[in-house]
């Protein structure tokens, strides 16, 4: 496995934010009862990003450059990008999973992997905005800091933060963003994929209440440490531990030196948490799960002697669809688990 860069790590867990439920319990604001973030006028559009910087453009943004996760989520809310950086293309040539739906052959390449943002392509493609998550309070995801300056000065830039928001927020504030770039957030392809991830909600919640004793550990793997995820700050987690009632084992905090998000744990010591089932990061820059065998601590664990890993994807988009699918695999995934194997 390469080696995953440590700011990379720090946001390994991005992949849900939460805090809403979808399915029952307190209901998220309806986007009317905010403050609007843009609006169109005499042709000019503005909006306020999560920076609280004010972008204001004569006309509406046409030309969309999006971090990969953030093309993802406009994509299913109905906004097509020119161009991608992030994660996008697999080796093989096939379309990187935390790409979404995008259709990679009909969009510029700006870079593929943490570090690479190609400055020269992405001017050529007269961008007028780009779009980014934010992990780091005001640092746009995959951006390489050495080329923020030359980026501001090419187009306008709007940073969706995704650490410390609930998850049914973070999508709701995706919606709106492609509503303002011209999105129809009433479309069937859009309403079908709301009412499938509150189906899917509703599942997982079905299960979580009928299988209380059911654990889940989530982790992620480099060749020196093994990451527990620490519930609070994963969106994802948040939500399907204090929303849906799943049973999930984490740490009661994170390694300070991570800036949250997780404890980290040599090998030698991989055995201090045991859950029933262990979630295990999907992402291609993740060490696998066939690496993480060769480790003696962690093929003694109960869910890997029992067989019972299955994938996180630790970097879903933040849209209705992309968090649909991935509870409706959850959900399956823990329907055919034991939950006693962490008593034998």
């Amino acid at each position: 496995m390469a080696d995953v860069p440590r700011r990379a790590l720090v946001a390994l867990g991005a992949a849900a934010l939460l805090g809403v439920s979808a399915c029952g319990g307190t209901a998220a604001p309806p986007a009317s009862s905010a403050p609007p973030a843009s609006s169109v006028q005499g042709g000019s559009w503005t909006w306020q990003d999560d920076r609280g910087k004010k972008i204001t453009l004569p006309r509406r943004p046409q030309r969309v450059v999006a971090q990969s996760a953030a093309a993802a989520a406009l994509w299913d809310f109905g906004v097509r990008p020119v161009g991608v950086f992030g994660p996008h293309k697999l080796k093989d040539g096939g379309r990187d999973p935390e790409v979404g739906e995008v259709d990679i052959t009909k969009v510029e390449s700006i870079g593929n992997v943490w570090g690479e943002f190609n400055v020269e392509k992405y001017a050529a493609l007269r961008p007028d905005l780009l779009v980014a998550g934010m992990y780091v309070k005001d640092t746009l995801w995959y951006v390489p800091e050495q080329s923020v300056a030359a980026v501001d000065q090419i187009a306008p830039t709007v940073g969706v933060q995704l650490s410390g928001k609930p998850l049914v927020q973070i999508i709701e504030r995706y919606g709106r963003l492609a509503e303002a770039l011209g999105a129809d957030l009433t479309a069937a392809p859009v309403a079908e994929a709301k009412k499938r991830f509150e189906d899917a909600s509703a599942a997982l919640k079905r299960l979580a209440a009928d299988r209380p004793g059911l654990s889940v550990m989530v982790v992620t793997g480099t060749p020196d440490s093994l990451y527990v995820a620490y519930l609070p700050d994963h969106p994802d987690l948040k939500y399907w531990g204090e929303d849906l009632g799943l049973k999930i084992v984490h740490p009661e905090r994170p390694t300070e030196s991570e800036g949250g998000f997780w404890e980290v744990l040599s090998w030698e010591n991989a055995d201090k948490y045991q859950a029933d089932v262990i979630l295990v990061d999907a992402r291609t820059q993740s060490m696998k799960i066939e690496e993480m065998a060769e480790k003696p601590t962690w093929a003694k664990l109960p869910a890997v002697k029992a067989g019972q890993l299955y994938p996180w994807h630790a970097a879903e988009r933040y849209s209705y669809l992309g968090y649909a699918k991935v509870m409706e695999e959850l959900t399956t995934n823990l329907d055919k688990a034991r939950d006693d194997v962490v008593k034998e």
